[in-house]
């Protein structure tokens, strides 16, 4: 299966925006940014044509870190210079950011949703009208079967989110799932494709203020 125009459209945009905000923005708004550790809840739909299509969960994400200039800065030269392969590497090595999990997840569990995923870099920026705007991004969990039989999903290791809340703290996003990232030379910008057909929406986004 080929990912359409439209899936790399969104999973370009989501990164476009993740791995390219200026730093010396994030340093003068960092200050403004919510205490830590900062919990949020997603309504979670499955918009892939790839595994169960229309599906929803209520997403759990839990934020205990920033990530730095120099950390992104790190990650961006290294996919640049190095590729995908490296730039999993270094994002592994990352320290720990928090995490994500769907703990109402039914049914088998291949993909560990229940127990989530570690987040390694997390940021976020001021958005329209006293909002904010939050990226994130992981490696996606690697099951025994797929790593045994080596499927073309191996070749799309990355989860991607990007979420933009009001001053109220609710709000909408994306998350791309099972991503591919490249660089291309030519052009000299990122090049991504998304597994599945479009990104996860998250509606109904808001902080847990308990």
């Amino acid at each position: 299966m080929q990912a359409n125009l439209a899936s790399v459209a969104a999973a370009a945009g989501i990164a476009a925006w993740l791995w390219c905000a200026p730093a010396t923005a994030f340093r003068a708004q960092e200050p403004a940014l919510p205490p830590l550790p900062l919990e949020l809840t997603a309504f979670a739909v499955n918009m892939s044509t790839v595994q169960r299509p229309g599906s929803t969960a209520v997403l759990r994400i839990r934020i205990t870190r920033w990530s730095t200039p120099e950390e992104r800065e790190r990650l961006i030269t290294t996919a640049i210079e190095k590729g995908q392969e490296a730039l999993l590497r270094e994002l592994q090595r990352m320290p720990d950011h928090g995490r994500m999990s769907i703990p109402a997840w039914t049914g088998p569990d291949p993909h560990n949703a229940r127990l989530g995923w570690e987040l390694h870099y997390a940021f976020a920026t001021p958005g329209e009208d006293g909002g904010l705007r939050i990226g994130i991004a992981t490696d996606r969990y690697i099951g025994f079967w797929e790593a045994r039989n080596q499927p073309r999903t191996i070749d799309y290791p990355f989860t991607l989110i990007e979420m933009r809340l009001d001053q109220n703290g609710r709000g909408v996003g994306k998350m791309a799932v099972a991503t591919k990232i490249e660089f291309d030379r030519n052009k000299k910008q990122m090049v991504l494709e998304n597994y599945a057909s479009e990104p996860v929406r998250l509606n109904e986004i808001k902080i847990d203020k308990r």
